[in-house]
């Protein structure tokens, strides 16, 4: 029933014939569309086609008359294709240049920033060649007073072999710290400081013994030369697994040496008598074997398992050196293992159990043999037996406590008085002479070696580099630390000898290749250097 007024429109069906009557509209609209515009595109071609083949046919009609009036001549012969000249170098680096050729504006700007970077370089080199300049000086200075003032000690006559002393180490180290590094692979800032610890060295054991000091003079000119030879051997050559191999074997020979044919002093039997080579200590070589073979096989392999053969190795030289009771060289041995391995790998829980391996080892070593209990007893208190077992510290102490902040004098005091103060006490010698004062520079100079060696460390961009000299470093300052500690009753002596200082031809030849190591590794660190700022000119 309709209401009024109201109009009826039709709803839209739902249904779904409606739906699918639209879509297929829709599509039918679609290729419609489709189809017309391929039609056209057709009819297009078509009608461009037209005229160019009109044109074609026209071209044709007239060549076939124009061959028709003309008689025909022979066809011309091809031209056989040139080959392609290639350039020579020097064309090419001309043609390179003038396709890189900058515009002024450019080409000034990178003038003006070259000259910025060579003025740079020039002021860093003036600075370190003047502090190079000033440590050779004051070394030349002392060395030439130092052995005047033992010349002419004796009263009516002058001591010939002082003189001739004089003659040998101002000027090589006046030539090794300022000439030399203009031709040789060397650093130097570290060559300056190394000649002002060996010429500290000759002089005061020459004042106390001459024949010692010129034996020392002698084992310094020996270990110039391994320093250069093993400096030029580390900065040019490239590949080191056989020399490493080699290094291994030599070095476990060399140990089974003293066991074989050593003898026992002073509690060890670390050192063997030759009769071509003399007397010497093996242990002090095999440093750089060990060293040699932990950066080797710590940068080229980081698994535990690829540096097995660098640890059995240094498993063995630890063995056999506990064999010959040298308990100081095995402590810096294994110490110097222990850091090379974290900063190869940087396995902290690896390095806390080899820490606990090493204490554990030192209770062992206390509990096994009688001359560390005594060293440790005499540590906590060398008075209980001040004539026998603490006369050595004792002595020592009264040395250094006597010869003030200025000392008594070079030459002067009573050295002889402490047992070996040649090689473990030459420290407390040096401040007894020369006063405390003079011994804290010497350690100073040791930081600065050791400051300077690792920067030569930061440059280098090989892991192989960067690991040798970390042993290096790592094994002279422990045993800096460990022979001056023990001196001055900070530590326990360990017996073991002062670098560069010490009387002993094989500690100042292992010290002075260990420096060799330093130069061939900052030589290699420079040449990186050029290169990249080659690359950057370029």
């Amino acid at each position: 029933m309709a209401l009024k007024g109201a109009t009826y429109t039709a709803r839209p069906k739902r249904s779904s014939d409606g739906a699918v009557n639209a879509r297929y509209k829709k599509k039918t609209q679609g290729s419609q569309a489709e189809e017309k515009l391929s039609q056209r595109l057709i009819s297009d071609k078509l009608t461009a086609k037209k005229p160019a083949d009109e044109q074609k046919a026209a071209q044709k009609t007239k060549g076939t008359a124009a061959s028709k009036a003309a008689p025909q001549r022979p066809a011309a012969k091809k031209a056989p294709a040139r080959r392609a000249v290639m350039a020579t170098p020097q064309q090419a680096q001309r043609a390179k240049k003038d396709k890189s050729r900058e515009p002024g504006r450019m080409r000034r700007e990178r003038l003006r920033r070259d000259a910025a970077m060579r003025d740079r370089r020039r002021a860093v080199s003036r600075g370190v060649d003047t502090k190079v300049v000033l440590i050779a000086l004051l070394t030349a200075v002392f060395v030439t007073g130092g052995l005047l003032l033992a010349a002419v000690r004796s009263e009516g006559t002058i001591d010939t072999q002082a003189l001739s002393l004089i003659v040998l180490m101002a000027p090589l180290g006046l030539l090794t710290s300022l000439a030399l590094p203009r031709v040789l692979p060397i650093d130097p800032l570290i060559m300056a400081l190394t000649n002002f610890l060996c010429g500290v060295g000759v002089v005061v054991l020459y004042t106390v013994s001459p024949a010692r000091g010129v034996k020392q003079a002698s084992y310094y000119v020996l270990g110039l030369a391994a320093m250069i030879v093993i400096s030029v051997l580390v900065s040019r050559k490239k590949r080191f697994k056989w020399l490493t191999l080699l290094a291994m074997v030599l070095g476990v020979a060399a140990l089974i040496l003293p066991l074989a044919f050593g003898e026992w002093s002073g509690g060890a039997k670390n050192w063997v008598s030759l009769p071509l080579l003399g007397s010497f200590q093996p242990s002090e070589l095999v440093k750089l074997s060990l060293v040699l073979a932990m950066a080797y096989y710590f940068s080229a392999h980081r698994t535990v398992l690829q540096m097995m053969p660098a640890i059995l190795f240094a498993g063995a030289c630890l063995l056999l050196l506990m064999l010959q009771r040298d308990l100081g060289t095995a402590l810096i041995y294994y110490a110097t293992t222990l850091a090379m391995f974290y900063v190869a790998c940087g396995n902290v829980p690896l390095t806390i159990v080899g820490l606990g391996g090493g204490v554990g080892a030192a209770v062992l070593g206390y509990k096994m043999f009688a001359h560390v209990k005594v060293r440790v007893a005499m540590w906590r208190n060398p008075w209980s037996d001040p004539l026998d077992k603490g006369y050595q510290i004792i002595q020592a102490l009264l040395a250094i406590g006597s010869g003030g902040l200025f000392g008594v004098g070079l030459g002067q005091g009573t050295p002889e008085k402490i047992p070996a103060y040649y090689n473990d006490f030459i420290f407390a010698v040096i401040c007894e002479q020369l006063g405390l004062v003079f011994g804290v520079l010497l350690l100073a100079v040791y930081v600065l070696l050791t400051l300077r060696g690792v920067t030569i460390i930061n440059r280098s961009r090989r892991s192989f580099d960067m690991l040798l000299g970390c042993g290096v470093l790592t094994m002279l300052a422990i045993q800096t630390f460990m022979i001056v500690g023990g001196v001055i009753k900070m530590l326990p002596l360990t017996g073991v000898t002062m670098p560069f200082l010490s009387y002993g031809g094989s500690s100042l030849l292992s010290c002075l290749s260990m420096v060799g190591i330093l130069h061939g590794i900052a030589a290699r660190a420079q040449e990186d250097l050029e290169e990249d700022v080659l690359s950057i000119k370029g």
